[in-house]
């Protein structure tokens, strides 16, 4: 009898050992993101989906503060070597990243190894995921803003279309037009919410940096801010935002949360925000709640040239210094990098357009609204200037909270404010 007790001792162990072989033959990966609300609810689900798919990679994620507590936090923990293996980062933010020495570049053998050619993404998301001719992420989506719009409305105003969609909507006179009469039509009620008031200017600077584009005129270039006859381009684009709200078409100083509210409760015929905020809209249907049929496009082109402002969330490496990722580690992050490209129709039903085009152009996108009924937007997105001071959370920002938020509500004209914004971010360049 003792010496089957000893036997089966010594199975179990071996046993034991087996179970930790195995154990340690997973490749663990540390991974921080900046994604919450219905973002982070959808990466968590893939991340699951991944690991059930890819039984020898554990990620351990870690999701941190958006914006500049984020960045700032990557910047800091690679300068000593440390943090994650793999991030979620802002395309417009690469240049701040790579200048400070933050990002690891990847190479074409790479992303040949695991699947990827530049052949699947979208022109402008693949230019953007560059800085001087190298590559330092890999995008997973364009996200733009979009004209939400209540169909009831535009249908009692005589502006909606036997598709179901606005019509009459190009021109900056005919968007004006459109506005009027769905102010004079709608008992008292806007015809446009965004968000145009406290506590940033994101969505002012969104807005105007479309329209901007939309006139052929670049925001920066050569070191220089609004050069030439920018400069007037980028009046004559503020002043169209800040007659919307003269006019009484759509309220002044509206918050974020506001701003939504104003559509969702029908009091606003449309709305302009990111494609973010469509899981709201679906939600609130699913709910009955909304009270009436919406739908959603891509901005109207207001003058010359369709063009949209647009960011990407998108995969980095930080270049962490002395502590290079390791070979085994690195090719676990490029196994789970594509499988979530190749997999983001999940992702799309954030809102998100998928980077990847295998799957935007699949019969499932195709479907799926009504990001399908915006997702041309993809081959007109602006992204924000290659810079250090643009991109999400920047300086930029800054400047259309200070200066251009309030020339859009009346406080400041805005010649003043154009001139001010150029001011300001010039000197910030030197």
């Amino acid at each position: 009898m003792k010496g089957l007790w000893k036997n089966v001792a010594a199975a179990s162990a071996l046993a034991l050992l087996g179970l930790g072989s195995a154990a340690e033959a997973k490749t663990q990966i540390v991974w921080w993101d900046f994604l919450a609300g219905g973002d982070g609810v959808r990466m968590k689900a893939l991340i699951s989906a991944f690991q059930k798919d890819n039984p020898d990679i554990e990620i351990n994620a870690t999701t941190l503060e958006w914006g500049v507590p984020f960045y700032t936090k990557v910047q800091t923990s690679a300068a000593i070597g440390q943090g994650p293996d793999v991030m979620t980062y802002h395309l417009s933010r690469l240049p701040l990243g790579v200048s400070t020495g933050t990002l690891r570049p990847f190479t074409d053998d790479e992303l040949k190894s695991v699947g990827l050619t530049k052949d699947d993404y979208f022109a402008s998301d693949w230019d953007a995921a560059h800085v001087d001719g190298k590559l330092y992420a890999v995008p997973l989506d364009i996200h733009s803003i979009v004209l939400y719009y209540n169909k009831d409305l535009l249908k009692k105003a005589g502006l909606l279309g036997d598709d179901g969609k606005p019509k009459g909507f190009d021109g900056l006179d005919n968007f004006n037009a459109a506005l009027k009469a769905l102010t004079d039509a709608g008992s008292g009620h806007y015809a446009l919410s965004m968000h145009n008031g406290q506590p940033d200017g994101s969505s002012v600077w969104r807005i105007f940096y479309t329209l901007l584009s939309q006139q052929g005129g670049t925001f920066m270039k050569d070191g220089k801010v609004l050069d030439g006859d920018n400069l007037g381009k980028a009046e004559k684009a503020l002043n169209a935002m800040a007659n919307w709200a003269a006019q009484g078409w759509m309220p002044k100083n509206t918050t974020y949360p506001s701003s939504i509210a104003l559509f969702t409760s029908g009091k606003a015929a449309m709305h302009i925000n990111g494609v973010w905020e469509v899981p709201t809209m679906v939600d609130l249907a699913k709910q009955n709640k909304l009270g009436f049929e919406w739908g959603a496009i891509p901005v109207p082109t207001l003058f010359e040239h369709p063009a949209t402002w647009a960011d990407s969330h998108a995969f980095a490496i930080p270049n962490r210094k002395g502590n290079d990722i390791a070979p085994d580690k690195l090719k676990a992050v490029l196994t789970t990098i594509a499988w979530i490209n190749k997999h983001s129709i999940d992702w799309a039903s954030a809102g998100h357009i998928p980077a990847y085009k295998p799957v935007t152009e699949s019969p499932a996108f195709e479907t799926l609204k009504p990001n399908a009924d915006y997702s041309a937007l993809a081959k007109t997105a602006v992204f924000d200037p290659k810079s250090t001071i643009t991109g999400v959370a920047s300086p930029a920002y800054d400047a259309a909270t200070n200066f251009m938020e309030p020339a859009v509500n009346g406080q400041m004209d805005a010649k003043s404010a154009i001139e001010q914004t150029r001011d300001e971010l010039q000197n910030a360049l030197q």
